[in-house]
């Protein structure tokens, strides 16, 4: 293997790093599976376009007051206040204060909002509706908090149960702010600057197992209604709808499941809705309206838990154990998480010939606030009022207490609020800022997630990179000739070793890269296995040849200020690395996971703006990270 990791240039050097990262000429290698072209662009090219591709970043998963569980709780900003934050601009909080981008204007982001009763609740405070005639409708906006849970449970309960509630059935109500949406995300979309996606989200909760999605239209065309699961709580139904719709109007929409780690195991269940086996018509069905899944945002990160991943030390990383909204624990972790699924889409490509769950990943926030605010130390909640300060999120004593040995103890609700971190980020490598590059490449998942920060992560996977490869100016170029970028499929060559192209770069607004990780998975015997490579090491370091593992760098954080350590760490990091494991005759999938120095988490930059210890029961530090989306090997058959 051969190794280069930049540790702390400067910003003229990170300009070089960043130049570089989306650069690239070579001839192209007939042996990998070809890159796919670029979509033919109906409109002009940006002046940013680039084919060798950009990174951008995004939100595709944000609410806004037309969601029932958002208006409730005191917000009121729009899908126009949720376009303008993403642009720089500030939002009005539920909780009485001003928020805005402390980072550059997001890229890309799209307002997904409840589909089932969209708009309903608003309507219900409006003294002009028939609506706010309900007799439980003052209950919502009421003083008393045991009279809003009342009638705010009664709502949840019938969306949970797939059950309209026929006094709330008004389709020219949800019509109206359906058509509001729609209407802003074509206000918005601007071409090189902010590219803006119809949405909306699809929240099937059966028995309170989340089987949530949003579903993304490509372009300017919206169908009348979205479907709903008042109509059926079945994702396959979903996903019918979706097909239908791509074949009546010719374009393009995919779903993308959030917290898998709320379903107790159902997301990726292996069966089908109604229990029968997985077959081939399923799995074609599922993977053409779903290729990609949301795997961090607020309520907790979806790649892997510890009870299924126990010999990854990383694997501890914003674990939500509950169900959504209730205290309910989850009992089934498998089905829950991203790589849980990739290993078992291997065993079912293995015996079968076919695989549910080739997915790609994208971080988003699910801010109910209009406002993604992704940075730790900015951190206001997620649903309005209800955890818009720190003493309601806990992360202060709450009621006046001195200490934490004078709080009393959390409730349920606020007990989840603890488990909960400060947003993710949606990453897409594509020629320019528009609706069709950018869904082109969540289509062919050349994606990434990340936990909050802006880090890039490049990946590609070949067998013939050149003995100069990473020293070569035109790096990239050469990458997409002979080699298949994240979210693509390597074909085996007789006798030949794929090599691992990684690349990170630190966000220069956040922490310091640490270390470079490769996660495998594979097919060994019938059965799926897993194992984690430190890949690429920060101050020259390296991994050690016994345990695999980088050293520790010796980055601290400073628990009184959150002060963290200036001079370890690296800008970048970037290797080209062989898998000392490989065999042949294995299936297997490979992705990248990026991890950065320790630093604080939201809570205890909460705890010392108050002056206050951080809480005793919930992590002081995190390690942000990014993850690429894999690249699958099939063996020849």
């Amino acid at each position: 293997m051969s190794r280069t990791a930049v540790s702390r240039p400067g910003m003229a050097a990170v300009a070089a790093v960043l130049a570089v990262l989306v650069s690239g000429g070579a001839r192209s290698d007939p042996s990998v599976q070809p890159r796919q072209p670029a979509p033919a662009f109906s409109t002009a090219r940006t002046s940013g376009y680039n084919t060798d591709r950009n990174a951008y970043f995004g939100d595709l998963h944000v609410h806004t007051k037309f969601s029932f569980d958002a208006y409730i709780f005191n917000v009121r900003a729009t899908p126009d206040d949720a376009y303008n934050y993403a642009k720089g601009a500030t939002v009005r909080h539920a909780g009485g204060y001003d928020v805005r981008l402390t980072d550059a204007p997001l890229d890309f982001l799209a307002v997904t909002d409840h589909a089932e009763y969209l708009g309903i609740v608003p309507a219900m405070n409006d003294p002009a509706s028939p609506l706010s005639r309900i007799p439980y409708a003052p209950q919502l906006f009421s003083r008393d908090p045991a009279k809003i849970q009342s009638a705010f449970a009664k709502v949840a309960t019938s969306i949970g149960e797939g059950r309209e509630l026929p006094e709330l059935h008004s389709p020219e109500t949800s019509s109206a702010a359906w058509g509001s949406i729609v209407a802003s995300a074509q206000r918005h979309n601007e071409p090189g600057r902010l590219t803006t996606f119809i949405g909306y989200e699809f929240t099937s909760a059966p028995q309170g197992m989340n089987l949530h999605r949003n579903v993304i239209f490509s372009g300017s065309r919206a169908p009348e209604a979205p479907f709903t699961a008042l109509q059926s709580q079945n994702p396959e139904d979903l996903w019918r709808w979706m097909d239908g719709y791509r074949a009546r109007t010719r374009n393009d929409v995919l779903a993308i499941p959030h917290n898998m780690n709320g379903s107790d195991g159902r997301m990726y269940e292996r069966t089908s809705w109604d229990g029968r086996a997985i077959d081939k018509a399923y799995a074609d069905l599922r993977i053409r309206n779903e290729p990609l899944a949301e795997m961090s945002q607020i309520k907790g990160t979806s790649e892997t838990h510890p009870s299924l991943s126990p010999n990854d030390e990383w694997s501890n990383f914003e674990i939500m154990e509950s169900y959504i909204g209730t205290p309910t624990p989850v009992t089934r972790f498998a089905g829950g998480y991203v790589r849980d699924a990739l290993k078992a889409g291997l065993v079912f490509q293995e015996k079968n010939g076919f695989n549910p769950f080739k997915i790609g990943f994208i971080g988003s926030s699910d801010t109910h606030n209009a406002a993604s605010g992704v940075e730790e130390g900015r951190y206001v909640g997620k649903v309005g009022f209800t955890d818009g300060t720190p003493e309601r999120r806990f992360s202060v004593p709450p009621n006046g207490a001195r200490d934490w040995h004078d709080a009393p103890e959390p409730s349920a609700t606020t007990a989840r609020f603890q488990q909960w971190g400060a947003a993710g980020l949606a990453g897409v490598w594509a020629e320019e800022n528009t609706r069709e590059a950018i869904f082109a490449a969540l289509r062919r998942k050349e994606t990434f997630a990340t936990s909050g920060p802006r880090i890039r992560v490049r990946y590609f996977v070949g067998y013939d990179f050149p003995a100069d490869m990473m020293t070569r100016t035109d790096l990239v170029r050469v990458a997409y000739a002979r080699g298949v970028p994240m979210g693509g499929d390597l074909l085996p060559r007789r006798g030949r070793t794929p090599q691992h192209l990684v690349w990170a770069v630190r966000d220069p607004h956040a922490g310091w890269l640490q270390r470079v990780q490769i996660v495998k998975g594979w097919v060994e015997n019938g059965e799926a296995k897993e194992r984690v490579f430190d890949v690429a090491c920060s101050d020259g370091l390296t991994p050690d040849p016994r345990t695999g593992r980088c050293g520790d760098n010796g980055a601290t954080v400073n628990l009184a200020d959150c002060g963290v350590s200036e001079n370890k760490g690296a800008v970048e990091l970037r290797t080209l690395w062989t898998d000392p494991t490989f065999d042949p005759n294995q299936r297997a999938f490979y992705y990248v996971r990026a991890i950065e120095n320790p630093s604080c988490r939201w809570s205890t930059w909460d705890a010392i703006r108050a002056g206050v210890q951080p809480s005793p029961t919930m992590p002081k530090t995190i390690q942000e990270r990014a993850w690429s989306s894999p690249v699958w090997y099939a063996p020849r058959v």
